[in-house]
């Protein structure tokens, strides 16, 4: 059983309400490992959570719901949104993040503490993943995300990413600092169509700063980008890409978790099935993929099991990615 528990352990699906019972206990139960607990598009495009939800959801029942998930799988990884400039899935549940007009103001310690008094509360409440830092440098345009990110200066990025991940991971909280290698120019938001960054290798090599920065700080994540960086690899989105991912492992020497963004991004898939995307994701290096939560869940593994039996997956990289994520659990 030890090839379908990893195929469960390497899957990071993600729901946006609490009616997820029946499908993610089976799965946890047999090999999964993790669940975003997240928000609704309509969330996602408002950069905050809904007031029909802000008044239902109390923090008794999102510990009660973590503590009910805990039993069909103890050493659970629960991630959630939550960003110093963007969308913050603990909003009314946890001391605020400092905003980004008041992290500028703050030095490097007034923001860590902030920072480690949110997670704090976050982990009181079973979770133990943040899908933040934003460490990209937008200078130019880019819709999918406005609103979210830490400026475009990369040395006031790199104090503030570095400040944040210090922080929220003194509060025990793993630290996913994203979106690698780094988007500082999109036309659209790759989420909804198919599109690339053109900017050039030395630019991004220097607005990837940031993401040093956060590996020097002890990052224990790092999220790939969801579109394809034509620099590196104009076929494969970053989260798919070989190339990009041997420039985080080899260049930045970065040797902790690698999270892919949302698989099932039209910029992501190119055309792919979802199943393709994931072994193409796994394939390149990734290690823990994000998907939409749903009924599609078992057939995703199955598809991963298959995978390595015709020999389009090998046992090993699939074990080396369901380890790597089984250690970042708590």
């Amino acid at each position: 059983m030890t090839i379908e528990r990893d195929a469960r352990a390497v899957f990071l699906p993600a729901f946006d309400t609490p009616d997820f019972h029946d499908i993610i206990e089976p799965f946890l139960r047999n090999g999964g490992s993790s669940i975003l607990i997240g928000e609704s598009r309509g969330e996602y495009v408002a950069r905050r959570m809904s007031r029909e939800r802000l008044l239902n959801e109390t923090a008794s029942a999102f510990r009660e719901t973590i503590a009910r998930l805990k039993l069909a799988n103890p050493r659970l990884i629960v991630a959630v949104d939550e960003e110093m400039s963007g969308i913050r899935r603990l909003e009314g549940f946890a001391p605020p993040l400092p905003s980004l007009e008041e992290a500028r103001s703050l030095s490097p310690g007034e923001v860590e503490r902030m920072c480690f008094e949110n997670a704090k509360a976050a982990r009181s409440l079973g979770v133990t993943m943040y899908l933040a830092p934003i460490a990209d440098v937008v200078d130019g345009r880019n819709p999918w995300l406005a609103g979210r990110t830490l400026g475009s200066d990369r040395e006031e990025v790199s104090r503030l990413v570095s400040a944040y991940i210090i922080g929220v991971q003194r509060a025990g909280v793993v630290a996913t600092t994203k979106h690698f290698p780094g988007y500082n120019d999109l036309e659209a938001d790759p989420a909804l169509v198919d599109v690339s960054l053109g900017t050039g290798r030395e630019e991004i090599l220097r607005n990837a700063e940031p993401f040093r920065a956060a590996i020097k700080a002890g990052t224990k994540a790092i999220m790939l980008g969801p579109a394809p960086v034509t620099a590196f690899d104009p076929e494969n989105a970053a989260c798919t890409s070989e190339p990009v991912i041997s420039m985080l492992r080899r260049d930045l020497g970065f040797d902790g978790l690698i999270v892919t963004d949302d698989l099932d991004a039209p910029a992501t898939m190119r055309r792919r099935t979802l199943l393709e995307t994931a072994l193409a994701s796994l394939n390149a290096g990734a290690d823990l993929l994000l998907v939409s939560g749903g009924p599609h869940l078992q057939a995703l593994c199955d598809g991963l099991v298959e995978a390595v039996k015709c020999g389009k997956l090998s046992p090993e990289r699939l074990a080396s990615a369901a380890d790597r994520v089984r250690s970042h659990a708590m």
